[in-house]
């Protein structure tokens, strides 16, 4: 039985999504800029603020920085408005835990928002190892930080799972030579995880206990 399981943040453990789209629409609204439907951020968040900025300005780069700064700032103190937690999930997190697996979060979000969020939503989970986004360590799909949470743990990466929601988390967990798990009830279809490498898919979170207890 592997012992750790690494997951993703947004459109994996949480539904974060009406509240990054609210923060960065007030941010582009604030310079003058387009705005968009909240169904479009499904395919522009996933590799960290930096890009979702770039997604969102589009050719108007000169007010990259400024729509950035906005953003996270809004964000900062707007992260826990209308996200919620996906069904079954504190339930998947608390029979892990119990049952001694390392429980961990990798995130291209920012490390501060991250641990603000899992504090908030879920209280009652001890994670072994939070990392998100911090200087000098590149971002998913880039394996580097899912080999240090398991290097952290005194794990090899084959003893670890990696689940998440996008192409960008199956490409990380597949290079670091980890069991990889797809989420279908997340941003992006099936077809998308399948053909970015996901060993197995799931539809609810129970059977990510199944096959990690298995």
């Amino acid at each position: 039985m592997k012992r750790c399981v690494i997951f993703d943040l947004d459109g994996t453990l949480i539904h974060s999504l009406p509240d990054i789209a609210a923060a960065m629409n007030r941010s582009l609204k604030k310079f003058g800029l387009p705005t968009f439907e909240e169904s479009a951020y499904k395919y522009k968040v996933g590799n960290g603020v930096l890009k979702l900025t770039e997604r969102c300005v589009g050719e108007h780069t000169e007010l990259y920085q400024q729509v950035l700064e906005a953003y996270k700032a809004d964000y900062s103190v707007n992260n826990q408005v209308n996200s919620r937690v996906f069904r079954g999930v504190p339930e998947m997190l608390k029979t892990l835990c119990e049952n001694g697996v390392d429980v961990c979060v990798l995130t291209n979000k920012d490390q501060a928002d991250a641990e603000r969020v899992l504090g908030h939503y879920f209280p009652d989970v001890r994670f072994s190892v939070i990392r998100g986004r911090t200087e000098g360590v590149p971002l998913k799909p880039d394996p580097a930080a899912a080999l240090l949470i398991a290097a952290q743990l005194g794990m090899e990466p084959g003893g670890c799972w990696y689940v998440g929601d996008t192409s960008t988390d199956m490409k990380c967990g597949n290079a670091a030579g980890m069991e990889t798990i797809g989420v279908l009830w997340g941003y992006r279809p099936r077809e998308e995880l399948i053909a970015n490498g996901a060993r197995r898919l799931v539809i609810e979170p129970d059977e990510i206990v199944e096959l990690v207890l298995a």
